[in-house]
């Protein structure tokens, strides 16, 4: 027990001579430099927030403006000291001092508050300019003068260099659409779907919700939506995620992968150091906030404030996101234990090659798990009631609790995984399919699945990571995993034999093993929601595939989005898959609003499937069609990024049914509806941290989730550089009409259909007289 006696500042004993008092100046030193680590950051924080409270101007335009103020008043100042040269009396010298004073304090109040003034000004015309949003809808290549001047004015108004939050106050508000409007658009969303008797029910159900229900149900929206500063956020975290009673593993949260062909080192200890340094020094960034909130002319906003020392917590009804300010410490599990390993030293960050150190000293520790400890994260993989229920009763006191917060309280969850993951070996396409799996669940025990996510390093030295969805939608991970992954393999690298860079502190105490008490009946529970966990996770097929044919660089020189053209072609491989079209789920952001997250873009429309086309049409009417269906995809998607969604809508004139306690017939069949088919694009945000050039095999394999439906299919893609997309697909074994697999190979083979369909015949082209554009056109019906 060293590290005890290390962390001891001083000691005493009482003799009959008096008081022996002993102090460790060690000890103290450390204590020293830990709280003024501590105070640095309270001063940053506090620094930051007068800085971005300002925004657009600067603190130090305020002493501009009170210089401007007092030299306009110079003259009234020269004034007063001429007239006390002439005047002799003390009693009429003190009257004319305590009147240059006042007006001096004059001055700085009428100063102070005109800035204010003016920031309140320049913060209102920053939010105006914001707001606009047609620029979106312009066609590529033609931009308005109104949209010039747009860009030229907002440059103007964000040329300081802002702070990652400094946006926030200045971003509109998520506005609620017209309740006609959207009941328009969802009837158009589903008429490829239902039949004529079905479409002329559903259109005289929403007919009925906005001639009675549904006027009133939104008066009460706009009403929070006039309160609150985004009508939708609050409630999809608590009802969406928060208020599910079913595990979280593979329903909720989602994966993403290591570099696809390149593991920068072997050594697992190394792979954990430098991993674990690049995320502590992203959380640096965080609360520095150094990011930038600005790509390109978008005010892009991470969700960054609750991604580390953040844990959902269990409840009855409902669960809860604890966040606490800062955390000193990572949890780390290994082969049954739970270890708390301190990152920081005396405010030092340990550097990469002594978290190796610390990490190999888990590795190596040879001491069993205590009774009950090794499957004891299979709590957080099952239902979330019993966890409540054990939480409350055997964690709320005592070695469990302290234990239990020890790993809450954490900055982040690694395991140290005694598997080897990764593409390489005798079946490549099985690796993946297996590497994927082991991050959405691995052995339903091993993971900490209620904290913000987890980290995990295998055996081989590949790693990944696994998200809690509550608090950030994936565009927030991706861009903490893409810093991670290029400070990682490009800015702290390894040395030869593949350990990390740097020197070893070896008097660093040894990482502390959390101890717990667990009585039988919590065994039995962890047995119980660990069969619930393994059930789940037995069910899921997942299959990862990466698509070389072409990527976005073909795509883009047809004139077409890389987004649509991917939509559509999986609306062809459902069709073909199963017969026919489906509700199709599309993520999109909505972070041009303050606390903006997702948005449904319905992707299945009218446009995307026709059914009026016979075989025997040319392949340019095909041709045709595929871009109208690609016009139509970019405007929905359009649309939903810029607040005229469907989904969030009604899924808020839902709640707001329920508070009142009505019951509406046409919102409760829309909610019910399954999306058999939901998609998500994994986008690469910091391009600029790979060079793909001269690095071409660092390439992302991107992430992943489960299936959201149980007859469906959960898509993931990732569109990396020029030359290929990356998919994951996952389903359900249960279900006898999907297979993972099997929707992969028609995935590839829509892609490559729609492709030959678009790309003009050339000299090189078959001689046939129908040409292989107009034989493909045939294919896809």
């Amino acid at each position: 027990m060293a590290e005890a006696h290390q962390a001891v500042a001083f000691q005493f004993t009482i003799t009959p001579e008096g008081i022996d008092l002993q102090l460790s100046y060690q000890a103290l030193n450390q204590i020293y430099l830990s709280g003024v680590r501590s105070w640095k950051k309270r001063v940053s924080r506090m620094r930051n927030s007068v800085i971005k409270g300002v925004y657009p101007a600067s603190p130090s335009s305020w002493l501009f403006v009170v210089i401007a103020i007092l030299a306009t008043m110079s003259d009234k100042v020269y004034v007063l000291s001429h007239a006390e040269s002439d005047i002799q009396g003390s009693v009429t010298q003190c009257v004319i001092y305590l009147a240059q004073g006042q007006t001096m304090v004059s001055a700085l109040v009428f100063s102070t508050l005109l800035w204010l003034s003016l920031i309140l000004t320049l913060r209102f015309c920053l939010k105006l300019l914001l707001s606009y949003h047609r620029w979106m809808f312009e066609q590529h290549g033609r931009v308005s003068t109104t949209t010039k001047v747009w860009v030229t004015l907002l440059r103007l108004l964000s040329g300081r260099k802002p702070l990652l939050y400094s946006y926030q106050t200045s971003l509109p508000h998520l506005p609620v659409p017209a309740i006609k409007d959207t009941l328009t658009r969802y009837l158009e969303s589903v008429r490829p779907l239902l039949t004529g008797p079905e479409f002329e029910r559903m259109s005289e159900l929403a007919n009925q919700f906005e001639s009675t229900l549904g006027n009133r149900l939104q008066r009460y929206l706009k009403l929070k939506a006039l309160w609150a500063t985004n009508y939708v956020s609050d409630w999809w975290e608590e009802y969406i995620y928060l208020r599910s009673r079913s595990p979280i593993m593979v329903n909720s949260n989602y994966y993403g992968m290591d570099f696809l062909y390149v593991t920068p080192t072997a050594v697992q200890a190394a792979r954990a150091g430098n991993t674990i340094t690049a995320l502590l020094l992203y959380r640096r960034k965080v609360n520095r906030e150094e990011l930038k909130p600005v790509r390109n002319i978008l005010s892009v906003v991470l969700s960054c404030e609750r991604m580390f020392n953040t844990t959902r917590t269990p409840g009855d009804e409902t669960d809860v996101l604890q966040h606490w300010q800062d955390s000193e410490f990572v949890a780390v599990y290994h082969r049954g234990r739970f270890f708390r390993l301190w990152v920081y030293r005396a405010g030092r960050l340990l550097c990469p090659r002594e978290i190796e150190f610390q990490i190999q000293r888990i590795l190596d520790d040879p001491s069993p798990p205590q009774p009950g400890e090794d499957k004891l994260g299979a709590l957080t993989a099952g239902d979330r009631i019993p966890w409540s229920q054990m939480r409350k009763q055997y964690f709320s006191s005592g070695v469990n609790k302290r234990s239990l917060d020890a790993i809450e309280r954490a900055a982040f969850f690694v395991t140290l995984d005694d598997e080897e993951q990764g593409m390489k070996g005798d079946d490549p396409a099985g690796n993946l399919d297996r590497y994927a799996k082991s991050l959405l669940h691995g052995k339903c025990y091993d993971r900490w699945f209620d904290k913000s996510f987890s980290i995990v390093i295998y055996k081989n030295g590949k790693n990944g990571l696994n998200a809690e969805h509550s608090w950030a939608d994936a565009p927030t991970v991706a861009h903490l995993w893409e810093y991670t992954l290029a400070t990682d393999a490009f800015q702290l690298g390894y040395t030869e034999d593949g350990h990390c860079k740097g020197e070893v502190d070896r008097s660093l105490p040894h990482p502390q093993r959390l101890l717990w008490d667990i009585p039988t009946e919590v065994q039995t529970q962890v047995t119980s929601s660990l069969a619930v966990a393994t059930a789940l996770a037995d069910n899921v097929d997942c299959h990862v595939f990466p698509f070389r044919e072409f990527g976005k660089g073909r795509i883009k020189k047809l004139r077409i989005s890389p987004d649509a053209f991917i939509q559509i072609s999986l609306q062809l491989a459902y069709y073909r898959d199963r017969g026919g079209f489906c509700l199709t789920y599309e993520a999109s952001m909505t972070r041009l609003f303050r606390e903006g997250r997702t948005e449904t873009v319905r992707s299945c429309s009218n446009e995307s499937c026709p059914t009026g086309v016979n075989n025997d049409e040319c392949s340019e009417q095909c041709r045709r069609l595929f871009r109208l269906a690609a016009e139509k995809h970019q405007n929905l998607y359009r649309l939903a990024m810029t607040g005229a969604g469907i989904d969030r809508h009604l899924f808020c004139l839902y709640v707001v049914s329920k508070y009142l306690g009505v019951d509406s017939p046409f919102l409760k069949e829309v909610l019910s509806e399954p999306w058999r088919l939901s998609t998500s694009q994994t986008p690469i945000q910091q391009m600029e941290l790979f060079d793909l050039k001269n690095h071409p095999d660092f390439i992302s394999l991107g992430g992943g989730f489960g299936p959201v439906a149980d007859d469906g299919y959960g898509v993931s893609y990732i569109i990396v550089g020029e030359d290929m997309i990356n998919f994951h697909v996952s389903s359900k074994y249960s279900c006898s009409d999907t297979d993972s697999h099997r929707f992969g190979v028609q995935i590839s083979q829509a892609l490559q259909d729609i492709l030959a369909l678009l790309t003009p015949e050339t000299k090189t082209a078959s001689s046939n007289s129908k040409g292989p554009a107009q034989t493909q056109s045939k294919k896809l019906l």
